[in-house]
């Protein structure tokens, strides 16, 4: 791959909302990688994609109510107000967000040689959830040129000192699978990064 061409799939990828990618400029603590030994996460069952060749985990304690994370992270419509890279957040079914539950967020997208396209859309669909312990989202992350299927779990589970938050990724589709190594270290970055803005904002809400 050009040097071209790599620049242009980490610019692309490094706005995917799927992953909320950039590193923050933030005084919250960054997540950890999660050991590779450790089992995949799952949610009633149901887990990533076992056959995606890009993968990553990542976890962070967060010193707030379980509440309190639980809201901030399916209250999907408030986003925005916590999260810097979605610009916008729609709601596709009404009521409580339950399993069947999905939703259309977007993200800027700066011009780059994979796409002249300027808006990440991605549609997400609940697939499994269980209240204040796990979800389970799949759902096309596209623009012009670019199409990156994601599935995507969460676990929370209280411990000493606030809830341990853990989630798991895995992507597919022609861009990331060009350099798997590259949208692999991409993938792990931006789910670090919505840890780090998850635990910023439970924090200072809890303070």
């Amino acid at each position: 791959m050009t040097t071209t061409r790599r620049t242009g799939l980490r610019t692309a990828l490094l706005t995917l909302p799927l992953v909320v990618a950039g590193v923050l400029g933030t005084a919250a603590a960054p997540a950890q990688a999660a050991p590779h030994h450790q089992k995949s996460l799952t949610c009633r069952g149901a887990g990533v994609d076992p056959k995606a060749a890009v993968r990553a985990k990542g976890e962070t304690v967060i010193d707030a109510p379980l509440s309190t994370i639980w809201k901030l992270q399916t209250d999907v419509r408030r986003w925005p107000s916590w999260q810097s890279p979605v610009d916008s957040v729609e709601r596709l079914d009404h009521g409580p967000f339950r399993a069947g539950s999905a939703f259309r967020w977007t993200t800027p997208l700066p011009p780059n040689p994979a796409t002249t396209a300027p808006t990440l859309t991605v549609t997400s669909t609940v697939q499994q959830l269980k209240a204040g312990s796990c979800i389970r989202w799949t759902g096309p992350a596209v623009a012009d040129g670019l199409h990156i299927d994601g599935v995507h779990v969460w676990n929370f589970t209280k411990v000493k000192g606030g809830v341990l938050v853990r989630t798991e990724e895995t992507h597919t589709g022609p861009q990331v699978e060009a350099d798997v190594p590259a949208a692999t270290e991409i993938l792990h970055d931006g789910l670090e990064g919505w840890l780090a803005e998850l635990k910023a904002a439970a924090e200072a809400r809890d303070c």
